[in-house]
Order: C-alpha cells, then sequence, then structure tokens
C-alpha cells in the first residue's frame, strides 16, 4: 500500500492543517522522511503536536511508524537512474495485483450489485475507451452500465440520480475540475460512486465509496513523460472476473440458506 491510498482512505478525518501537512509530504516525499519530528513541523509551519496528530489519524501509531513506512516505500519504487522500461512497466503489473485483490475489489462488487442502475463515465478519450470496454465485458454477464458521454449527458442526467443508483468516474489524474463540482452535488443526493484513478493522493478517490487504484509509472521519452494506460484495461477485466467470483459465492450462500 503507496502513502497516498492511506492519505485516500482517512482523507476526510483531516482537517486543513493536515491537509497542508499532506499536500508539502506528498510534493517531497524523499526530503520529508528523512526529517525527525520537528524538522517536519518547522518545514510545514506547525508544531510537534499537530504532526504527530496527524500521523495518528492517518492510522499509525505515531510519527516514527510513518517514517518508516515513507522509507520503506521508497524501497520499494525504483530511483530514477536505474529505472528500465519494461522493469517499470513489470512493476506496475505487480502492484496491480494488490490494488485488485479480492479483499480490495469485494466492496466494489457488492456496490455494483446492489445498484439499480450503474452508469460509468471517462473525462477523456482514453478513459471512455476503458469505459466502453468495461460496459461491453459486463454486457456479457448481463449487466448492463449505461455510459455518459460527455458533461452536458452527466449535468443533465444528475436530477435523474437517485441513492439506489451507482456512478463509476475513471480520471488518470483524479483532479478534474468538472468531476470535483459534480461530486460534491452527487453527495447532495446521496448518490454513490466508484473512483478509478491512477494512485496517487487525488480528490476523486478521496470523496469515493470505494476507490480503484491503477499503478502508473511514467517513463522519459525524447518527447517527454509517457503515461501508459495499458493497465487500466487490465484492471477492467480483472473487476470483471470478481464480479463473477462475487456472484457465484453470493447465489452458493443464498442456495445454502433455503438447504437449511
Amino acid at each position: 500500500m503507496r502513502f497516498e491510498e492511506v492519505a485516500n482512505a482517512h482523507y476526510k478525518n483531516l482537517n486543513e492543517n493536515d491537509r497542508y501537512i499532506l499536500r508539502r509530504i506528498c510534493a517531497d516525499k524523499e526530503a520529508c522522511r528523512n526529517l525527525p519530528i520537528q524538522g517536519l513541523a518547522d518545514h510545514c509551519n506547525v508544531s510537534r503536536t499537530t504532526i504527530l496528530r496527524f500521523a495518528q489519524k492517518l492510522g499509525f501509531e505515531g510519527y516514527s511508524a510513518m517514517k518508516a513506512f515513507l522509507a520503506f516505500e521508497a524501497q520499494e519504487i525504483p530511483q530514477e537512474e536505474t529505472r528500465d522500461m519494461t522493469a517499470c512497466l513489470y512493476a506496475d503489473m505487480e502492484a496491480l495485483r494488490e490494488q485488485v485483490a479480492p479483499e480490495r475489489t469485494a466492496p466494489v462488487c457488492r456496490l455494483m450489485a446492489a445498484a439499480s442502475r450503474i452508469f460509468v463515465y471517462g473525462t477523456g478519450a482514453t478513459q471512455k475507451e476503458i469505459a466502453k470496454e468495461m460496459q461491453r465485458m459486463f454486457m456479457s454477464l448481463h449487466k448492463y452500465l449505461n455510459l455518459i458521454d460527455g458533461e452536458a449527458e452527466l449535468q443533465n442526467l444528475l436530477a435523474d440520480l437517485q441513492p439506489q443508483d451507482m456512478l463509476l468516474l475513471i480520471s488518470f489524474s483524479g483532479e478534474n475540475a468538472f468531476l470535483q463540482d459534480m461530486v460534491q452535488k452527487l453527495a447532495i443526493r446521496g448518490v454513490p460512486y466508484i473512483s478509478m484513478t491512477s494512485l496517487s493522493e487525488n480528490f476523486l478517490a478521496q470523496h469515493a465509496k470505494q476507490a480503484l487504484y491503477i499503478p502508473i509509472t511514467p517513463v522519459k521519452t525524447l518527447q517527454g513523460e509517457y503515461y501508459s494506460t495499458v493497465l487500466f484495461f487490465v484492471a477492467v477485466d480483472i473487476l470483471m472476473r470478481r464480479y463473477i467470483e462475487y456472484d457465484r459465492d453470493m447465489k452458493q450462500k443464498d442456495g445454502s440458506k433455503y438447504e437449511t
């Protein structure tokens, strides 16, 4: 589990000071993980007590535990000068296995199974292709997903959404300005949503009912940084298989009830 994922899971417990500390750490984890508690407090212009409480709000016993977590995370991430393009993809594939483990996808499958209607929205051209592929896969299970083509369509749909419905929002960054506004409106109406974003500290994941994270390590090319999206498609395929397993298990449990 990455630090950003921990932060997103506890984001609702953080106040403005905590969120400022979080942004400072995520902006320069290499420097922050080597600082003593007073050093990080000075770096963030807060007290030692505030730093300690911040660590505890994230689920750590104290600052030392959070610092150790950051250090361990750093050991797992290849350094820039030693990165190999293919090795980066393999590392992301291995990290994806953890993100789509059964215990992490079960709550997503539970939401999908319980929803009266499921709507899927992707923020860009590639995200929309991911949404289409997801619709195609689940159609074979007679689970029908409704694609939302654009911002105007989602805006118009809002008034018709009910708490029994569910949205799946696909965004690489999780910081889409339109969706930030839409998420607040969904919350008012009590409509849950699942986010599918890169593995980072981001707005969509922080406010989602459930968050799916896709590891993406950029590689440098002559034209700049390249971000592969292939693992989003892989994650959708895995989610479909997890849903089949979840549905089968639920039917077996229901059958056992009738037998007894």
